[in-house]
């Protein structure tokens, strides 16, 4: 059983607007009920950094935006959708945006950069942070903002914490650590009671990410294995009900760095190896010039197999890269993104293949399609009413028609299925429901 470190700070409160008061505002100043935020980072005056707003009924630029920090990436929004919080990483600072008023309420520095935010309840934020400094402790924790007051109330030691993940109640936050093969599993309620806020699970492999049950008494957790530095990806259950949590038998997979769960399927994409299989070993990679491939396993969640391992017959090739992007559309498109991966062609050129970062698997006919599109994939964001997938490639806003996997036709609002921006799009969002 680990302790708990906090590190308590002051609340700067002074700087702060309750992100939830005042009166009801049927319709924001942007005057637009259908809304997507972008994060806009930008390297030259010619453009302002921030939030953009873009109207997700029609697929065009709202005027004006939200001001935030000089380089906004990372977002998360509050279940509500009334609060975002937005990561600036020139400042390692995050933003907190009352999405009713368009405006920023305040700002609450982190010790550190993170790349894994949450917010799981109202006026709650959670950020893990690897670099995070606490006297006595390992460095590395998970930071606790409070987004309605501002500041920080607490900073719970764990370990080189790099991703952080919550249950749908905010009761439970599931915390993994660079080359370590146990998950730290923490309990909020618990802060200030005197009881052990974080208990480590060991007996995992390279665990990366994990995805709860829909009743939150188990979790699923992926384990990079060899391409993180450890032995075999895996698919494996923790059980929460247990003190401490235990850890089940491993289903092995061909590569595990992200998941996705619809029914009783849980869609596992990962390289499984630090650079992947080659491409020409798997049957039902198209012909590329891309020498190594990604994987998508699915996993059946009620019998715990997965026809898929090891199989060249039946393996799924996507795109290599280091995949942590995943979303499914409204009609079962299941788009895959990854960085660092093998960039092939040019978008801006094209007089042969052309191949990024992101893959669209076809859950219906399980035919998987590469888009012609370059750059790392930053985010993903599914709309319920339309049929359309917002992608973060490269740096630009693509809309894609999940009806037929591509980008959607020129209109008066859109040019090559793409939203024209000044800067470098990180991160998109939706925030309204619709």
């Amino acid at each position: 059983m680990k302790r708990s470190a906090l590190l308590p700070i002051a609340l700067a409160s002074f700087s702060f607007v309750s992100c939830n008061a005042g009166p009801h505002i049927s319709k924001p100043p942007s005057g637009v009920t259908t809304r997507v935020f972008a994060s806009q980072s930008v390297s030259s005056p010619a453009a302002a950094a921030g939030l953009l707003i873009i109207d997700g009924a029609i697929d065009t630029l709202v005027r004006g935006g939200i001001a935030t920090g000089t380089s906004p990436g990372l977002m998360a929004v509050a279940p509500d959708r009334a609060t975002a919080i937005v990561f600036d990483s020139a400042t390692s600072q995050v933003d907190v945006v009352n999405a009713l008023k368009e405006t920023v309420a305040g700002t609450i520095p982190l010790p550190g950069p993170t790349s894994s935010m949450v917010v799981p309840v109202i006026g709650t934020g959670y950020a893990a942070v690897p670099t995070a400094p606490l006297t006595g402790f390992p460095m590395g924790g998970v930071v606790v903002m409070n987004l309605a007051a501002g500041g920080i109330t607490a900073t719970l030691s764990v370990p080189n914490a790099q991703t952080v993940v919550a249950n749908a109640n905010g009761t439970q936050l599931l915390v993994f650590s660079n080359d370590s093969d146990a998950v730290t599993v923490i309990s909020p309620l618990l802060l200030n009671t005197g009881n052990p806020v974080t208990v480590t699970a060991p007996g995992f492999d390279r665990p990366v990410y994990g995805i709860f049950s829909g009743d939150g008494n188990t979790a699923y957790i992926l384990n990079c294995g060899a391409e993180c530095g450890g032995t075999q990806a895996s698919v494996q259950i923790i059980d929460l009900t247990t003190t401490p949590p235990s850890a089940g038998a491993r289903v092995p997979v061909n590569g595990a760095t992200i998941g996705f769960v619809s029914g009783s399927t849980l869609y596992v994409a990962g390289n499984g190896t630090p650079t992947g299989p080659l491409c020409t070993s798997i049957s039902s990679a198209a012909p590329t010039a891309a020498q190594y491939c990604g994987t998508l396993d699915l996993v059946n969640l009620a019998t715990m197999t997965d026809p898929y391992y090891n199989n060249p017959a039946t393996e799924i090739a996507v795109t290599d890269g280091y995949h942590d992007r995943i979303d499914m559309s409204v009609n079962g498109q299941l788009f895959i993104g990854s960085h660092t991966c093998t960039n092939v062609g040019n978008v801006n050129n094209v007089t042969g293949e052309v191949r990024g970062c992101l893959s669209i698997f076809n859950t219906t006919n399980s035919t998987v399609v590469i888009p012609p599109d370059n750059g790392d994939v930053t985010g993903l964001q599914s709309l319920t009413s339309r049929d359309v997938e917002y992608v973060a490639e490269g740096g630009n806003v693509r809309v894609y028609d999940t009806l037929i996997d591509s980008l959607i036709p020129n209109n008066q609002y859109i040019t090559g299925g793409t939203i024209l921006t000044k800067g470098y799009i990180i991160d998109v969002k939706a925030v309204d429901f619709f």
